[in-house]
C-alpha cells in the first residue's frame, strides 16, 4: 500500500510530478510570443509558421488517451521518466534548430513526450494520495500547475524572446527536465496497479490514436482550410467513423484499451464535460487578451507576460490554500461553480474592455477575477474527475480528462477566433479588432457559465477516492 510511504517522500514525489508537468503545459504557450522571431530568422511563411504550433498540438492531442492507458499497462513511473527523457531531448533539438522542418520534426516529438508526461503524472499524484485531505491539497498544487502554466508561458516567453533570443524559449527546458528526470529515478514509486498483466489491445490503440490525430488535425487547421471545407469535414468525419469503430471493438474486445466501463463513473464524465466547456473559457483569456494586450494597446511581450501576473499570483493562493479547504469542507460542486461564475465575471468584463483601454481600471480587475475562479475551480474539476476511478484505470482516466481540456481548448480558440474574425471584418484596426474580441469574450463567459451550472448539477459532492495501489521500491 502506498502508506508504506513516508510523508516526506509524496510531497517530494510530488514536486517532481508538478515541476515534469509545468514544462509541458508552459510550452503550449510560450512559443506563441516567440514566433515572431522564429518566423523571420529560419525564414517560415505565414502558413508553414503554423506548424510550429500545430506538430505539437497534433501529437500532443492525438497521443494522450494512449499515453495513458500505456501508463497504466507499462508503469506510470517509467512512462513519466520517458516523456521527460524524451521532451527534453527534442527541446534541445528545438533550440539550436537551423531549418524549417528540423524544428517542426522536433515540435511533434515534443508534443508526444508531452502527452506522455501529461497523463501519467496526473494519475501518479493519484495513486500516491490517497487520503482525501492530502489528496485535496496535492490536487490544489497540480491544479494550480495545469490552470496558470499557460499564463507562466505567456511571461516566460516575453522575458525570454526580449531578453535572450527564441532558442531560449526551448533551451530553458534542458536543465529543468534534467533535473526532474534524475529526480525522478531517484524518489519516483515504482506503482503496481494490478493493470499491469493485461496484454495490449493492439487494434484498439491504433484507431483511437487514428481518430485522435486526425481530429486534432481536422481543428488546428480548421480556420486556414474553412470549417465547412471538404479537408475539415472529410477528416473530421473519418475520426467519427474510426471512433466508432473504436467503440463497437472496444465492447467486443476480451482486453480493451479503453474498457467502456469506465464512463459509468457519472464524476469522470460529468468532470469532462466541465472541463471542455472550461478550456474554451480559459483559452479565450489566454489567447484573445494577449492579442488585445499586443495589437490594440501595443504592449510589448514583456508588458504582456507581465500583465498576466497578478493573476497568477492570486490563482496560486487561492489553488495552494483555499480551494483544498472548500472542497474538504463543501465537497465539489458549490466551488466548483462559484469558481467558474467568478471566472465567467472576468471574462464578460474583457467583453467590454476599450479601444484605449489600460491596465489599473480596465485589465487588472478581471486579472484578479480570473485568479480568484480558475484557483477555485481547478481543484474540485481534477479531483471529481479521478474521485471514483479505480487504480488500474488511473491512467486512462487521466488521459481522458487531459483530452476534455485540451480538446475542448482547441475547439472553444477555433469557435472565439471565428466569432472574433467574423466581427471584425475585412477591414482591419483597432476598432474592429476590439469588437470582435468583445464577441469572443462573450461566447467565453457563457461557455464559463455552461461548465458552473453542469458541474453544480450534476456532480456528486463525495470527495473520498476509490481504490489504492501498492508501491514497491524503485
Amino acid at each position: 500500500m502506498n502508506s508504506h510511504l513516508s510523508s516526506r517522500t509524496r510531497w517530494l514525489a510530488l514536486v517532481i510530478l508538478c515541476v515534469g508537468d509545468l514544462m509541458i503545459v508552459v510550452d503550449t504557450t510560450v512559443v506563441n510570443v516567440a514566433l515572431p522571431s522564429i518566423k523571420s530568422d529560419l525564414g517560415f511563411t505565414q502558413a508553414s509558421l503554423a506548424w510550429v504550433v500545430n506538430a505539437y498540438m497534433l501529437t500532443f492531442g492525438g497521443f494522450l488517451l494512449l499515453a495513458g492507458r500505456f501508463g497504466d499497462l507499462f508503469g506510470h513511473r517509467r512512462l513519466f521518466l520517458t516523456g521527460t527523457a524524451s521532451f527534453t531531448i527534442a527541446s534541445l533539438v528545438c533550440g539550436i534548430s537551423t531549418s524549417k522542418g528540423e524544428l517542426i520534426v522536433a515540435r511533434a516529438v515534443q508534443g508526444l513526450g508531452g502527452a506522455v508526461v501529461s497523463a501519467v503524472a496526473f494519475s501518479l499524484i493519484v495513486v500516491l494520495f490517497t487520503e482525501p485531505s492530502e489528496r485535496a491539497k496535492a490536487m490544489g498544487v497540480f491544479g494550480f500547475v495545469m490552470s496558470g502554466g499557460g499564463s507562466i508561458g505567456v511571461l516566460a516567453g516575453g522575458v525570454l524572446t526580449d531578453l535572450a533570443g527564441w532558442h531560449w524559449v526551448f533551451l530553458v527546458n534542458l536543465p529543468i527536465g534534467i533535473v526532474v528526470t534524475i529526480a525522478g529515478l531517484k524518489l519516483l514509486p515504482l506503482m503496481h496497479t494490478g493493470a499491469e498483466k493485461t496484454r495490449l489491445d493492439v487494434p484498439g490503440a491504433v484507431a483511437i490514436t487514428g481518430a485522435m490525430v486526425l481530429a486534432v488535425y481536422a481543428i488546428v487547421n480548421g480556420n486556414s482550410a474553412g470549417w465547412l471545407s471538404g479537408q475539415t469535414l472529410g477528416l473530421l468525419a473519418a475520426a467519427v467513423v474510426i471512433g466508432a469503430a473504436f467503440v463497437a471493438w472496444e465492447a467486443r474486445a476480451a482486453a480493451p484499451l479503453m474498457p467502456l466501463r469506465i464512463f459509468r463513473h457519472r464524476n469522470l464524465s460529468v468532470a469532462n464535460v466541465v472541463g471542455i466547456l472550461w478550456a474554451a473559457a480559459m483559452f479565450a483569456v489566454f489567447f484573445l487578451s494577449a492579442l488585445y494586450l499586443q495589437l490594440v494597446l501595443h504592449y510589448s511581450p514583456l508588458q504582456v507576460g507581465l500583465a498576466f501576473l497578478p493573476g497568477n499570483v492570486i490563482m496560486m493562493a487561492f489553488s495552494l490554500g483555499l480551494s483544498a479547504k472548500l472542497v474538504m469542507k463543501y465537497g465539489f460542486r458549490i466551488p466548483l461553480a462559484f469558481g467558474l461564475g467568478v471566472a465567467a465575471l472576468a471574462l464578460f468584463w474583457f467583453a467590454r474592455l476599450p479601444v484605449d483601454g489600460h491596465f489599473l481600471p480596465d485589465i487588472l480587475p478581471a486579472m484578479i477575477l480570473i485568479g480568484i475562479g480558475g484557483g477555485l475551480a481547478f481543484n474540485p474539476v481534477l479531483m471529481a474527475a479521478m474521485s471514483d476511478v479505480e487504480p488500474q484505470d488511473a491512467g486512462l482516466a487521466s488521459g481522458i480528462a487531459n483530452t476534455a481540456f485540451m480538446m475542448g481548448g482547441a475547439l472553444g480558440l477555433a469557435v472565439l477566433a471565428s466569432a472574433a474574425s467574423s466581427r471584425t471584418g475585412h477591414v482591419i484596426n483597432a476598432d474592429t479588432l476590439t469588437r470582435g474580441y468583445h464577441l469572443a469574450f462573450a461566447i467565453g463567459g457563457v461557455f464559463a457559465l455552461a461548465a458552473a451550472a453542469v458541474g453544480g448539477a450534476f456532480l456528486r459532492t463525495r470527495t473520498v477516492a476509490a481504490g489504492h495501489a501498492e508501491p514497491v521500491a524503485a
